[in-house]
């Protein structure tokens, strides 16, 4: 079952209403070219990232060009900017930094504004819009919603009680559902709830890194306990643990203290995920002479030339 914070639920039904009054009236606006989002209901955790970067990969080895439009969560800036993938996360945020690795990418606080300036210096080339985390950007057009989905968050509740930004009847607006291929549970669920959308059946693998000894690894994501799970599943021993908020923005203290203590727990080196070492940036030279190394996240899909096929087609259909 998803994470629960009973004593938060009556205030429930206030959320409820706050988001339905966030929406009412909103038109939502259309980009020259197609739009797919990738979402899902819960606040963060699911793998949206990740997910973006193999999509980008795939409809980029299929010969169509692809974008990714971004809100750009934390950055200091809300205009609408290309990603330079050597800036930094403060100017663009972690995850579009991390996605501009691997694609073209436009971060602005109203991603119509991203998308626009994307189109105006695409030269007629680009082909579609991926959207990241698009599911609740009821102002921006999309002409396909992939929503990832688990069976924790089938099993959950709406904010703050839960981790729910939307009802689970909000998944009746997806066009496609992925689920791990470890999740037949959440599939079940799906056919349950009357939803006979196509899923995308994916796998996580995790990229661990080779460490002589053992490791103190931190993150600051969402669900730290998948990471840290993660990275004893890989054969990597772990002396000590440190989970800090989403989103945390490291300090140069923060960093000289996870040394100190990966010292005195004898570990010969720090471990952390990729987006909190984008984050982390230049200030890693705070961390001395100890070895700090990442641990990536992949997603692969199971049958990526079906979902190409599948993409090209609604893509074409929608520029028609």
């Amino acid at each position: 079952m998803g994470a629960r914070r009973a004593w938060l639920a009556p205030l429930v039904p206030l959320y409820r209403a706050a988001s339905a009054l966030r929406w009412m009236g909103v038109k939502p606006q259309r980009l020259a070219l197609p739009v797919v989002s990738v979402g899902n209901l819960s606040a963060g955790g699911t793998g949206k990232t990740p997910f973006v970067i193999a999509l980008a990969k795939l409809l980029k080895a299929e010969r169509m060009y692809v974008d990714v439009l971004s809100r750009g969560y934390g950055r200091s800036s809300s205009e609408a900017a290309w990603v330079n993938p050597e800036g930094t996360a403060a100017e663009y945020g972690d995850e579009p930094l991390l996605i501009a690795r691997e694609a073209m990418v436009y971060v602005a606080a109203k991603r119509i504004e991203a998308g626009r300036l994307a189109e105006s210096l695409a030269g007629g080339t680009l082909a579609l819009h991926l959207l990241d985390d698009g599911f609740q950007h009821r102002q921006l057009h999309r002409d396909v919603d992939i929503v990832l989905v688990n069976s924790e968050d089938l099993g959950d509740w709406l904010l703050p009680a839960g981790n729910l930004r939307e009802p689970l009847r909000a998944l009746g607006r997806a066009t496609v559902f992925a689920v791990s291929v470890e999740d037949d549970t959440a599939v079940e669920r799906l056919r349950a709830m009357g939803l006979g959308q196509p899923v995308w059946r994916f796998r996580r693998e995790m990229v661990v890194p080779t460490v002589e000894g053992p490791v103190y690894a931190f993150c600051g994501i969402a669900r730290p306990e998948q990471f840290f799970a993660g990275l004893e599943a890989g054969g990597l021993t772990l002396v000590a643990r440190k989970a800090f908020r989403d989103h945390h923005r490291f300090s140069a203290e923060d960093l000289k203290a996870l040394v100190g203590l990966a010292e005195r727990g004898g570990a010969r080196a720090l471990v952390t995920t990729e987006k909190d070492r984008v984050r982390i940036g230049e200030l890693a030279k705070h961390l001395g002479q100890f070895p700090l190394v990442t641990a990536g996240l992949r997603i692969v899909l199971e049958d990526e030339a079906g979902v190409a096929a599948w993409l090209r087609t609604r893509v074409s259909s929608a520029m028609l």
